[in-house]
């Protein structure tokens, strides 16, 4: 199967556990949903459990495309793990799908990943997850305010979940160590004002709106990423 193109490929960062909330487990749900009926390919990390699941077989399901992307190390460990030991409430109510439209890429590190599910994608969504969502969330931002790429994240704040993120960013702004300009790289969509609207809420096409209407960073970036040390040239992530 070909690569997911460029021109419409969204990479999906979440959790790999289901976590205590339906709401969360619904809003993956509409995300796959959404970029299936949308054509839009789905870039994610290849995991079969928790958000991560639900993602990519909604995907599925739906006869959308689905790549993976997976370091050799924890393909051969049998896959990416629920990262909790505690029982978890929310349900996937997405059946495992017909892998026909799902292409697995093995590479050899945690950083290859990142760059490969980058480079397939043109925009990033994030839902709750923990540590390693909230790292790729911040590395993908940091690669558009250095001029690597220049492609919206999304965060879904389902409950709220990533006010308390939010309120770092302000605060960093607020210190001097971000520039307020640089706020808007990460776009936050908050849903309907009610909590108690938000597990049948259309969180999928809410982010998919979101990455449509989002303004490019015009700023000129001082480094040349292409460069090589011995004077060759590499391909960025713009043009993969």
């Amino acid at each position: 199967m070909a690569a997911a193109p460029l021109s419409k490929a969204i990479a999906v960062y979440c959790g790999s556990s289901l976590g205590k909330q339906q709401a969360h487990a619904n809003a993956a749900l509409s995300v796959g949903r959404a970029l299936a009926a949308q054509n839009r390919p789905l870039v994610y990390g290849g995991g079969q459990q928790g958000l991560m699941g639900i993602v990519s077989n909604a995907v599925l399901q739906n006869g959308g495309e689905v790549t993976g992307v997976i370091p050799f190390a924890m393909h051969a460990a049998g896959g990416e793990q629920d990262k909790t030991s505690k029982d978890q409430p929310a349900k996937a109510d997405v059946e495992n799908s017909d892998p026909g439209k799902m292409q697995t890429i093995i590479v050899d590190s945690m950083h290859e990943r990142k760059v490969e599910m980058a480079s397939r994608s043109v925009g990033f969504i994030g839902l709750p997850g923990g540590f390693g969502t909230f790292e790729e969330i911040f590395e993908v931002t940091t690669w558009t305010q250095l001029g690597i790429h220049s492609k919206p994240v999304v965060l879904l704040n389902v409950l709220s979940f990533f006010n308390p993120l939010r309120q770092l960013i302000e605060n960093g702004t607020k210190e001097g160590y971000i520039n307020p300009a640089n706020q808007r790289l990460i776009v936050f969509v908050d849903g309907p004002s009610s909590h108690d609207e938000h597990e049948k809420f259309d969180w999928g096409t809410a982010a998919l709106e979101a990455i449509e209407t989002w303004k490019g960073d015009d700023t000129k970036s001082r480094f040349n990423w292409r460069q090589k040390k011995d004077g060759s040239s590499s391909v960025s992530l713009e043009s993969v």
